[in-house]
């Protein structure tokens, strides 16, 4: 039978408690609970100039964390992408990445160590004995935790000693600039390159198929043609990342059934040209309804009316597509009068 066993009664005075545990050794009970051993007091908690030289150096490293994500901020803004440096015994690395890992990481290790230091010399380390006690929060419970939050307050010194909290809450609050930093490193700022494409005025018309300039004759009443601007080649690198925002749709519509006017003056005996992209997500438009004149995203079947200013009129799509005003130059080639009036493709933050 184990003391557990026994009831609290039939113990010896000087080995029963409030839980059964037994203070005691003896043969009967050799796993006998020994105390807590008596607390031994610190240099800083006797010496108030030992505790401020260990506030010193909680408040420097705190300070070296700021410098250092300040580092951060600066190698990432100044130090050339392509330049490479020396470091035994490694070798040659890139020196933005190493500057902005050794500055990161100074950061983050000196704000861990001003918390530890900070434990281990100035917070209370005196061990408490807490009894056991049932698991809902009653309300003398929910009390002793308001008073053991307001007791480790206390003890924590965060109160009394300014110049850890002050420079605490600076390193904490510069540190997650480091992660906002690394967002501009998702790539480039788009500038103005969203409400431009390489059409411009003069640009002939090219038909994506033939690779050749079209005439009005080669539009025919009906027919869904694919123009791109010239000088644009399916081979080059420039073609893949600008055809997306310069691919037009071309089609023929009796001048009688157009009824946005401003489309009729933006066009040339009845041909109008539209951007392929859908304002939805970006998707190509390839279906294409001769009788009514809509166009049809394959995607998730926004239809734009192109004899109406290809407005929506069925569809997620929040806006028409855009117009590329065309003539007729001296050659009788289609071109084009100037760039997009709005940006093409999917609605951005920007568009007015």
């Amino acid at each position: 039978m184990s003391s557990q066993d026994i009831p609290e009664e039939n113990l010896p005075a000087e080995q029963g408690t409030a839980h059964g545990a037994v203070k005691v050794a003896d043969e009967a009970h050799p796993f006998a609970d020994p105390g807590l051993p008596p607390h031994e007091h610190r240099i800083q908690d006797i010496d108030e100039r030992a505790a401020k030289r260990s506030e010193r150096v909680v408040a420097f490293l705190f300070t070296l964390s700021m410098l250092a994500t300040a580092g951060f901020i600066a190698s990432f803004v100044s130090i050339p992408h392509d330049r490479s440096i020396y470091v035994f015994p490694i070798g040659h690395v890139n020196a933005m990445n190493f500057a902005l890992g050794l500055t990161l990481g100074v950061a983050l290790f000196t704000i861990g160590a001003g918390a530890v230091h900070w434990a281990r010399t100035l917070m209370s380390d005196e061990e408490v004995a807490d009894e056991r006690h049932p698991i809902e929060a009653d309300p003398e419970t929910r009390a002793k935790v308001h008073a053991d939050f307001k007791q480790g307050a206390k003890e924590s010194v965060i109160g009394r000693r300014k110049l850890i909290r002050n420079t605490m809450l600076g390193a904490l609050t510069l540190v997650p600039l480091s992660g906002v930093v690394l967002l501009r490193d998702l790539g480039p700022l788009p500038g103005t390159k969203l409400r431009h494409t390489l059409w411009s005025k003069g640009k002939l018309l090219v038909n994506m198929n033939t690779n050749e300039p079209l005439r009005p004759s080669d539009v025919a009443v009906g027919s869904l043609t694919f123009a791109k601007p010239e000088g644009l080649e399916e081979h080059d690198e420039e073609f893949q990342n600008e055809i997306a925002k310069a691919a037009l749709m071309i089609v023929r519509i009796q001048p009688e059934n157009i009824k946005d006017k401003r489309e009729l003056e933006w066009s040339h005996e009845g041909i109008v040209a539209y951007s392929k992209i859908c304002t939805h997500v970006g998707c190509p438009i390839s279906l294409y309804e001769q009788q009514t004149h809509h166009v049809l995203c394959p995607c998730h079947q926004s239809t734009f009316d192109l004899s109406d200013g290809a407005r929506v009129i069925f569809g997620p799509a929040g806006h028409a597509l855009p117009q590329l005003r065309i003539g007729v130059n001296d050659e009788g080639y289609l071109e084009a009068l100037s760039d997009f009036e709005e940006p093409v493709g999917p609605a951005f933050w920007e568009r007015g």
